[in-house]
């Protein structure tokens, strides 16, 4: 049996051990909807459709033309000396090379769309990282994203705990669901002593203190996610 299961498990727990006494430690966000909601990740977006539509057809385009060339071939290859059939094979194989050299170039793990990719998107992911992490200060041990790719393990999370908003306000954006749920306030120290932290109408806490105000977005030296 695998021991670093139960070992990652206990260290995991060791780690909120000392959150016990705090409310609310853990909190996540849905980072494909904070995304979704940025318009200059819109914009990108279409960017990267739009190359990859065209180098889509340069590439088909050119099978066009090999199966129009093979077809030409094999109609004509009884009347054709064996030097011409060898030539002509050789010309077809080339280009079948090529189209494949141009595929990969183009789409490739580390092609041309990956790397339009990388000098698009990253930047965008980047502000979002710094934003999650401004907003969620020292009072969370950790932040969980359920937009991500695994984000489909989570089989439960209550929208109280969900921040995305205070994500999207610190940068600069007013959420589409403003009003419309949990996640509405920044983030913040947990109520002291164990107490829960429970919203009331007008944006009140238990204690009667109002909720603090969205922080303004922008600035900040960005700090690069660890990849």
């Amino acid at each position: 049996m695998d021991r670093t299961i139960p070992y990652v498990l206990a260290l995991f727990l060791a780690l909120l051990a000392p959150a016990a006494t705090h409310a609310q430690r853990i909190a996540f966000v849905n980072t494909k909807y904070i995304l979704e909601q940025m318009p200059e990740y819109e914009t990108a977006q279409k960017e990267l459709d739009r190359l990859s539509t065209q180098w889509q057809e340069e590439i088909d385009e050119r099978h066009l033309q090999i199966k129009r060339q093979r077809d030409s071939y094999n109609a004509e290859a009884i009347l054709l000396t064996e030097d011409m059939k060898r030539s002509r094979l050789e010309e077809i194989d080339r280009r079948e090379r090529e189209a494949h050299d141009m595929q990969k170039k183009r789409f490739g793990p580390q092609g041309d769309l990956f790397k339009k990719r990388q000098e698009l998107i990253q930047p965008i992911q980047d502000r979002v990282y710094n934003a999650i992490k401004e907003v969620a200060g020292t009072s969370y041990v950790a932040v969980f994203d359920i937009g991500g790719q695994n984000g489909g393990n989570l089989l439960f999370a209550s929208d109280k705990y969900d921040k995305s908003d205070s994500v999207l306000r610190k940068l600069g954006i007013r959420p589409k669901r403003e009003g419309t749920g949990g996640g509405e306030e920044d983030f913040g120290d947990p109520p002291p002593d164990g107490g829960s932290e429970e919203k009331k109408e007008g944006g009140a806490t238990d204690g009667g203190g109002q909720q603090p105000p969205p922080r303004d977005g922008g600035g900040g030296t960005e700090i690069k996610q660890p990849r």
